[in-house]
């Protein structure tokens, strides 16, 4: 018989921790003491009806990122969005406002990466003034505000630029979502920006406009 908890036990229900939960798995992850959580026929069984994930977590489609791996979660556990470079577009806001709305998802994660390769092509691209052909360029044009932020900043190395864009993706959302910045002014949701080192597995919070999660 399986000991897994059922769709709803122990799932967080507030923003804090959602996050404190997901910290957990990255840790265990680091050390190789994964549990695979919630990957079991009773789990799928328990899901075929309904979800409530407890967070969403919108990154970037390296392969190198798969977010139910590195942070150690399970069927159920995470609603997950990824463009190349976490590039927000109406399909993505649309897909978070349900997820906040409808699923009542109390953490929304904005996850980036080193040596990203859409930042890496704006990088270039704003440095030699040469834009990709095809829809890679609409992908460019939406990171280049972060790129010039960073300069703007005195940030001229790729990883700083990768921070400097997860943070403004975050801020945006709000900036452009009512339903996600109505959440959170109601304390119902959070969104926070995560960086993650591909070498060591290390997911760090890089942005959070809530002091209670700085001090997690």
């Amino acid at each position: 018989m399986s000991t897994q908890p059922s769709a709803v036990e122990n799932t967080p229900r507030t923003p804090l921790g959602a996050w404190r939960k997901l910290r957990e798995g990255n840790a265990r992850f680091i050390s190789g003491d994964t549990l695979h959580p919630h990957q079991d026929a009773q789990r799928r069984k328990d899901l075929a009806q309904s979800q409530k994930p407890f967070a969403v977590i919108f990154g970037c489609s390296d392969s190198r990122l798969a977010a139910e791996i590195i942070f150690d979660l399970g069927l159920g556990d995470a609603f997950v969005i990824r463009t190349a470079g976490q590039v927000i577009d109406n399909a993505v806001l649309g897909t978070l406002e349900y997820a906040i709305e409808v699923l009542g998802t109390p953490l929304i994660m904005v996850l980036g990466h080193d040596s990203c390769g859409a930042v890496t092509a704006t990088k270039a691209s704003v440095e030699s003034g040469e834009l990709p052909r095809g829809f890679q360029r609409d992908l460019v044009e939406r990171i280049t505000p972060s790129v010039l932020e960073a300069r703007r900043q005195g940030h001229t190395d790729l990883q700083d630029m990768v921070v400097e864009h997860t943070k403004q993706t975050a801020a945006r959302m709000l900036d452009q979502s009512a339903a996600i910045s109505g959440a959170v002014s109601r304390g119902e949701a959070a969104v926070i920006g995560v960086f993650y080192h591909l070498s060591d597995g290390q997911a760090d919070l890089v942005y959070s406009n809530d002091p209670a999660f700085r001090d997690a």
